[in-house]
């Protein structure tokens, strides 16, 4: 079945929608759609996480650094790395994989 990941794209008027796109074993793929109304949040999370911003652009910060993302851009967050968004464009959407150790 094929299917599209920017159909039925839903932008928050604050914070960001998670939807789980994917899941299998021990990966967890999520479409994430941002606001331009974010208030900062700290994650911490168990599992690591791959991330790219697919439409859009954002400003998060991971531990002390602060970085710049447009489309395109992708990082890596380990697990219980603490990281924040700061900042999206209105209608940002992500692609979020989160690892879990088996």
């Amino acid at each position: 079945m094929i299917k599209n990941f920017f159909e039925n794209l839903k932008i928050p008027e604050k914070g960001e929608i998670f939807e789980t796109v994917l899941k299998d074993k021990n990966v967890v793929i999520e479409r994430i759609v941002s606001s331009e109304n974010i208030e900062p949040k700290e994650y911490i999370q168990e599992q690591d996480e791959w991330v790219i911003v697919l439409k859009g652009s954002a400003e998060i910060k991971i531990g002390e650094e602060i970085l710049y993302l447009k489309e395109g851009d992708f990082v890596f967050i380990p697990s219980k790395k603490p990281h924040w968004v700061l900042k999206a464009e209105k209608g940002t959407v992500w692609l979020a994989v989160h690892i879990f150790t088996c």
